[in-house]
């Protein structure tokens, strides 16, 4: 009965080809082994194609060993080359590669990096600052492993402070923050917006209004409160004090108060009072022709216009202040005089009279003066004419009134019809 031989397989140690002679066998090697692995299939893991592609190298290489050491050797030197070539590249890939700790707005990362510099680092991270930014190491200045970089942004702040407008800026994420970074003292102080509230990036319109020492005098006495209020209106009332009527102060009721400001209250009281007043009338003057020069008639009566006035009366804490004009009102227009001016020349001489001494008759009557009046108020002029006796001659008006050459003329009007009757003391003064 033929020995019993085991099932081929691993174990056996025998592939499941039919047995063939030694000579028909693959050599051992590197060559034997890739071609077994070729017929067995692919090896787990292994790149597809690698296997049979370096094993048909190392095989190559084995057909040409009998070609001599030389050869070997010349084929050794460049893969020797090739590999010192990728130690040196992977020494230096780890030497450039960075671990650094980036913050960003009080978010912290750990991050690797090749960047050489801060500004390479921020750009890699896509990461732009502006001027009212803050950036620490600067972006200019070299990174090295280990190093922290901290990007803070800033805000925009539109800050009433105390009544005064101003935009700043701030790197702070909450109020609290940015009322500490630009030094405004919030104590007591009045805040539109929560201390905790957060600050965006596109900022906040922020009002602060300090606590301050305002002094009020009213009604004789003095009162000081500490306050926040945003008009002097508001801090009267924390003073409790009353405005009523015409009352006001001497600051604005409306104006911001400030620090160490004192304002006195002012208790008005006021009436009104209207009075009527005389509007003074105009002179026309007109150019006659028909009347001697120098002569002038009143052709119309000025008559004044009347005007109702209102004034305001005020008495400020008890003192009794100028009236002020508050309007007017025209009761009744004023009439214009109308007076008429003589233009036509006066003749220089009347017959039967231009030979006699005018001039010592008139220095007996008025001592020469052309507006002399008596006592009495009756006669006046250089002859001293009654006013019935110069109107029948053509004057107008009365004779001191118009000048001395009608006057004379006049006198000699009158004498031609009456003689030296007329001036019974002084006529004979005519004949010297």
């Amino acid at each position: 009965m033929p020995e019993a031989r085991p099932e081929s397989g691993p174990e056996s140690g025998r592939g499941p080809w039919p047995a063939a002679g030694a000579a028909a066998r693959p050599a051992a090697g590197p060559a034997a082994g890739a071609a077994a692995g070729a017929a067995a299939g692919p090896v787990p893991g292994a790149v597809p194609g690698q296997g049979s592609r370096a094993g048909s190298r190392r095989a190559a290489r084995r057909r040409k060993a009998s070609g001599g050491a030389g050869d070997g050797l010349r084929r050794l030197v460049p893969q020797a080359l090739v590999v010192a070539f990728l130690a040196g590249g992977t020494s230096a890939f780890v030497a450039d590669d960075k671990a650094v700790r980036l913050s960003v707005d009080g978010v912290p990362r750990t991050l690797h990096t090749f960047a050489d510099e801060v500004d390479e680092l921020l750009a890699d991270e896509g990461l732009s600052v502006g001027p009212h930014d803050i950036v620490a190491p600067a972006p200019g200045e070299a990174l090295a492993s280990g190093d922290e970089i901290v990007v803070r942004y800033g805000r925009p702040v539109a800050l009433t402070l105390d009544g005064q407008r101003r935009q700043v800026w701030t790197t702070a994420r909450t109020v609290e923050g940015a009322l500490r970074q630009l030094g405004v003292r919030a104590e007591g102080a009045y805040l539109s917006v929560s201390r905790a509230a957060p600050i965006s990036r596109q900022g906040l319109a922020l009002d602060v209004r300090t606590e301050r020492t305002i002094t009020f005098l009213a009604d004789g006495r003095e009162r000081t409160v500490r306050t926040n209020a945003a008009t002097v209106r508001e801090a009267l009332v924390e003073a409790g004090i009353t405005l009523s009527g015409q009352d006001t102060t001497s600051v604005a009721p409306g104006a911001f108060p400030r620090d160490g400001q004192t304002v006195n209250v002012l208790r008005i009281t006021g009436s009104r009072q209207v009075r009527e007043e005389a509007i003074p009338y105009a002179v026309e003057r007109v150019r006659d022709p028909e009347l001697f020069a120098g002569t002038e008639t009143v052709e119309r009566q000025g008559v004044p216009g009347v005007r109702r006035v209102t004034y305001s009366l005020r008495t400020v804490n008890g003192v009794r202040q100028r009236p002020r004009r508050t309007g007017e009102e025209i009761v009744r227009e004023p009439v214009s005089r109308k007076v008429r001016i003589g233009t036509r020349s006066l003749p220089t001489s009347v017959a039967g009279a231009d030979g006699l001494d005018w001039g010592a008759l008139a220095a007996c009557e008025s001592g020469g003066r052309p507006n002399a009046v008596d006592p009495s108020g009756t006669y006046g002029g250089l002859y001293q004419f009654d006013p019935g006796t110069w109107r029948s001659l053509g004057g107008s008006g009365v004779a001191q009134n118009a000048p001395a050459a009608e006057q004379t003329f006049r006198a000699k009007k009158l004498y031609v019809s009456r003689g030296a009757s007329p001036w019974p003391h002084c006529g004979r003064r005519l004949y010297r």
